[in-house]
């Protein structure tokens, strides 16, 4: 099943999208990635969604990448004594402890001393999504008087956001850290981390991972704007999730803060995903409003890899079509003229490697000789990966005898994952090349290809070098030895 566009769809399933029919229901739709909400459901439950995921993989033999998205730690108040809860009024003070007594509309405790640890007077902690906001006036080790700024009702265990310190809290939970083992040894195919705040937090992930599975980071702390850079280097993928990012920053910040960091993942050439309520009128409306269709196109014109349902397609009336609009939303944006004057004038010049010069010299001669496809034979990924930073005219297949590298590549701009046999010489590497695209459509025997390759072949990061060839079999096969 050829994808008309490049951009990439993740769909999360849930109560709403459990069940066989329904998956596969979403993929056909153009679901190109499961994403698994670790903050909802059981093991069993997940595990369930991850045998139908690769029961449709099977069935329709196309890879299929899997996202797990580890909760992280989630901070929240304890509970009142009133089951409603508490009005607190504008201007009012209210104080955060340790002490374990139900709160009321002077106090409440807040479970985490880490917190206590890290406020300074002035600081903001933003309750609820950010619906009641207090300033910290004074604070000690178990405690914080604050000044309600943004009154409302609060009530038990609503989540607690603190946007303007580092906190020293892992991003991995004792939650988390189960969790991971569990779908690292289900077999998903990446890992997105929950409120990641600086590059070590990613590094402990890597670890227990142990390669299992790709490291995405998920942007949505201040802390994690102003240390992306090496936050990115340290992942192999990023996620803009702009709900906890639009709570903690000042909501106008958060489209340039979109943009940037964008730009930032295709110039080393790892995937981005833009998040969060993308299609939120979907959850309840066979229709989506405007302003979100033109969300959507606005991530794709930046060039992003991959945009994101949540709820839309977890628990909302209308999962397939959710997809089929976003489907539909990428297959209009990219047929306009001025998407593809957008995306050549973001590509990046720079070029530090053997593999850049090749992939850009990929594209190139795609754009200027009648190309039909780049096909890209790839071990770890990363050949496929620099072509996909390229932004080519024409499509990308990623060949390879690896299945975790071809469901992993799923997530990347694009790209058409093919598994291949394993092989051992450049002109069978050709040959192969030239059967994918025949076979999948993507060429006829009267057009050419672009083959690129790292020989000797099964050594990661060795992209060197780059044929143009014919697709009529019967001359490969007429040629001698390489």
């Amino acid at each position: 099943m050829r994808r008309q566009r490049n951009v990439k769809i993740v769909a999360t399933l849930g109560p709403a999208s459990s069940d066989y029919e329904t998956i596969r229901a979403l993929f056909e739709a153009g679901a190109d990635v499961f994403r698994l909400n670790m903050s909802h459901g059981d093991h069993e439950e997940i595990g369930a969604r991850h045998a139908i995921i690769r029961q449709v993989e099977e069935d329709t033999g196309r890879p299929i990448a899997i996202l797990a998205d580890l909760q992280g730690p989630k901070l929240r108040v304890g509970t009142f004594a009133d089951e409603a809860g508490a009005v607190l009024e504008e201007g009012a003070s209210f104080r955060l402890d340790l002490d374990e007594a139900p709160g009321d509309a002077r106090r409440v405790m807040l479970p985490h001393r880490e917190i206590f640890d890290a406020l300074e007077p002035g600081a903001r902690l933003l309750v609820n999504d950010g619906k009641i906001r207090l300033k910290v006036t004074e604070c000690g080790k178990d405690f914080a008087e604050t000044r309600v700024e943004v009154g409302g009702v609060i009530s038990n265990r609503k989540g607690v956001n603190v946007p303007d310190v580092l906190l020293p809290l892992a991003a991995l939970s004792e939650k988390d850290r189960r969790d991971l083992e569990f779908v690292c040894e289900l077999g998903v195919d990446w890992l997105a981390l929950s409120f990641v705040q600086r590059p070590a937090d990613v590094e402990e992930a890597r670890a227990l991972s142990r390669g299992r599975a790709a490291i995405l980071s998920k942007i949505e702390k201040p802390a994690a704007v102003k240390t992306f850079d090496d936050i990115l280097a340290a992942s192999d993928g990023i996620m803009i999730a702009r709900g906890d990012l639009g709570v903690e920053l000042p909501v106008q910040n958060v489209p340039p803060i979109q943009k940037r960091l964008g730009r930032l993942c295709r110039t080393v050439g790892k995937p981005v995903i833009v998040a969060t309520q993308m299609l939120e009128s979907m959850i309840e409306s066979p229709v989506p409003t405007r302003a979100e269709v033109s969300d959507v196109a606005t991530a794709i014109y930046e060039g992003a890899d991959a945009i994101m349902l949540s709820a839309e397609s977890a628990a909302g009336g209308y999962p397939v079509e959710a997809v089929t609009t976003m489907d539909n939303t990428a297959r209009e944006v990219e047929g306009d003229p001025l998407y593809r004057e957008i995306i050549d004038a973001q590509r990046s010049a720079q070029k530090s490697s053997v593999a850049d010069a090749i992939v850009s010299a990929a594209r190139e001669i795609a754009e200027t000789a009648d190309v039909q496809a780049i096909c890209c034979f790839t071990q770890s990924g990363e050949t496929a990966l620099l072509t996909a930073r390229e932004r080519p005219r024409v499509p990308i297949l990623a060949l390879t005898p690896l299945p975790g590298t071809a469901r992993r590549l799923c997530l990347s701009w694009g790209t058409t994952c093919v598994l291949t046999d394993d092989v051992e010489r450049f002109k069978e590497a050709v040959i192969a090349a030239v059967r994918a695209v025949l076979r999948l459509g993507f060429a006829t025997e009267a057009d050419r290809i672009v083959v690129t390759a790292g020989v000797p072949f099964g050594v990661a990061g060795t992209t060197n070098i780059l044929r143009v060839a014919p697709c009529e079999e019967r001359l490969i096969y007429r040629q001698g030895p390489e």
